[in-house]
């Protein structure tokens, strides 16, 4: 592919619902490639009623299914969708986060909500055309001193380095009663979904929405939303041990936002005429929502040096996923007067990223 295209997946204010926002994006072991999504009935409020949406395309993104509610409880909240795809089961894990929809996040935090946040896992074995009825595992992987928590937003991986191979690990985040400091964190399933642990949070405070990638030193790569206004760029830490603890946390100065989520996704594994390729993607701006850019490294992670902008525009949360084939997606929030007028999917090539940068 020679050219950048784009489309547009969700627009506001059409099919029943006034925002869509939060996407995701995962590729499935039969080829197909879901969009992810949460569908705000009333408003663009992060509460009220908001339904976990999903579109399949089985065509490589040329043309895509009507949406199809996944997860929906009337009144409530249901959202952050975050999948991770086992490629030995070929099952889709698709974790969520649920409340009250009247409950509003400060409410949360502060411990004066009728209720909490509480996590939730659905699955399907059909390439996302069926989802078994969300199950909770709040117990499992949220500490009675949390408050806040969020998974995602965006996917998680599968482990393929020893010796944790075939652990399912997603990103996830939460806050802490009392002191109200921010973290990130992991959970993870050693057992194929049936069960899901909690794993290791930062060893600091002032992040939350994250993304992980694998390095090829057996390292996990935890790449984080930032809090720090004198610092506006990405921070980062690293595990040793499948997630279980972090460390070496620090700010990555190329990686700049104006505090706001991001997406990181490896592209290639080094083999024999091949580099290692990892691919990131955010609102490039230290001011303000704008300008999703995705950049590119070829060792692992320590520079940055290729960078493109796919949309100069208002512009916001985003997902990147990777085809057999090759070719990249990205899935990101848009809009001409704001970030969250749209969902637009950006479909490009490696030696696009490569031609020439912006």
């Amino acid at each position: 592919m020679k050219d950048m295209k784009q489309s547009v997946l969700w627009r506001s204010q059409n099919n029943g619902y006034h925002t869509y926002r939060i996407p995701a994006l995962a590729v499935t072991g039969g080829g197909w490639l879901l969009a992810f999504c949460e569908g705000r009935k009333r408003g663009e409020a992060d509460n009220g009623r908001i339904d976990v949406l999903v579109k399949r395309s089985a065509n490589n993104g040329a043309t895509w299914s009507e949406q199809q509610v996944v997860w929906n409880d009337h009144e409530n909240t249901c959202g952050n969708p975050s999948p991770v795809i086992d490629r030995q089961t070929g099952v889709i894990w698709l974790l969520l986060t649920w409340n009250r929809g009247d409950d509003h996040e400060l409410q949360i935090i502060n411990q004066t909500s009728r209720d909490t946040r509480r996590v939730f896992v659905t699955c399907s074995s059909d390439d996302g055309c069926t989802w078994a009825k969300p199950r909770e595992i709040t117990a499992d992987v949220k500490q009675p001193n949390w408050t806040w928590y969020a998974t995602g937003p965006g996917a998680g991986i599968q482990v393929q380095t020893a010796p944790y191979t075939g652990r399912l690990l997603v990103p996830c985040d939460h806050i802490e009663a009392g002191s109200k400091r921010y973290y990130s964190h992991v959970i993870y399933s050693d057992d194929h979904g049936k069960s899901w642990c909690l794993g290791g949070r930062t060893p600091r405070d002032g992040v939350n929405e994250c993304e992980v990638v694998e390095l090829v030193d057996g390292r996990l790569l935890l790449n984080m939303r930032n809090y720090y206004d004198l610092n506006k760029m990405r921070q980062v830490a690293f595990s040793r041990d499948g997630g279980l603890t972090w460390e070496e946390q620090r700010f990555d100065e190329a990686l700049v936002e104006p505090i706001c989520q991001a997406s990181i996704r490896r592209f290639a594994w080094p083999a024999p005429g091949c580099r290692s390729v990892i691919l990131f993607s955010n609102p490039a701006s230290q001011e303000s929502r704008v300008k999703m850019t995705v950049r590119t490294s070829f060792d692992e992670g320590k520079t940055w040096p290729l960078q493109k902008t796919l949309y100069q525009g208002p512009s916001a949360y985003s997902d990147l996923a990777v085809l057999g084939n090759g070719d990249i997606f990205c899935l990101f929030e848009s809009g001409k007067q704001g970030p969250y007028e749209r969902i637009t999917l950006a479909r490009f090539s490696l030696n696009w990223l490569e031609a020439a940068t912006t």
